[in-house]
């Protein structure tokens, strides 16, 4: 068991460590010998765990839906909103998670190993499908249709952010774009029980 807890922590270290890589110069400028001087284990400690380079950048873009701090709440539309707000909060303090999105734009890396934002369209769509049933979303509003949007949105709101510093908060952005496109979406009832603050993401990993 202490073996494999060792093996477990030495596995999440290399792929933090090649997320951080990914993160400052992208996928092709990342190399073995630097993960090697990063991380301070051998080559064969790493290719114990990984089998290229290539490999941790699958792994990367397998670590990008996560549902974790997600709970079961009274709206649906809660859930969905909650996906948007708790990953805007992990995104920056993740290196895995932003890995994974620049994985997802860098030309190359979408040519080898695609995106998961297909995935994530996926739950977007369920959960809406689900609040529909419910009468939570208007009848108008097509659940794959709004999926699809939001992701997209959610993607540009995080690589402008990211890109145009530190003097922005994920959250409090992510947090504005569901404030000014629920409106439209939701019924009026439902609408002014959906907690949509950027505070709440944090309360809900705590």
């Amino acid at each position: 068991m202490v073996r494999q807890d060792r093996a477990i922590r030495t596995r999440k270290h290399i792929l933090e460590s090649m997320a951080g890589l990914f993160n400052e110069v992208g996928y092709d400028a990342a190399t073995i010998a630097a993960l090697v001087e990063r991380t301070g284990l051998t080559r064969g400690a790493l290719y114990f765990h990984f089998a290229s380079k290539e490999d941790m950048a699958r792994a990367v873009l397998d670590e990008a839906v996560t549902l974790e701090g997600i709970t079961p709440q009274q709206f649906k539309m809660q859930e969905w909103v909650d996906l948007g707000l708790v990953l805007a909060y992990r995104v920056p303090r993740e290196p895995i998670l932003r890995a994974a999105i620049r994985l997802s734009v860098d030309p190359k890396a979408r040519r080898l190993f695609g995106t998961r934002w297909g995935d994530w369209v996926s739950v977007g769509r369920d959960l809406l499908t689900e609040a529909q049933k419910r009468g939570e979303l208007l009848q108008h509003a097509s659940p794959s249709a709004v999926s699809r949007a939001v992701v997209g949105s959610w993607t540009g709101v995080q690589l402008l952010t990211e890109s145009l510093g530190e003097a922005l908060d994920l959250t409090e952005e992510v947090s504005s774009l569901y404030q000014m496109l629920l409106p439209s979406i939701v019924s009026p009832g439902v609408l002014a029980k959906i907690d949509m603050s950027p505070y709440r993401a944090e309360r809900l990993l705590a």
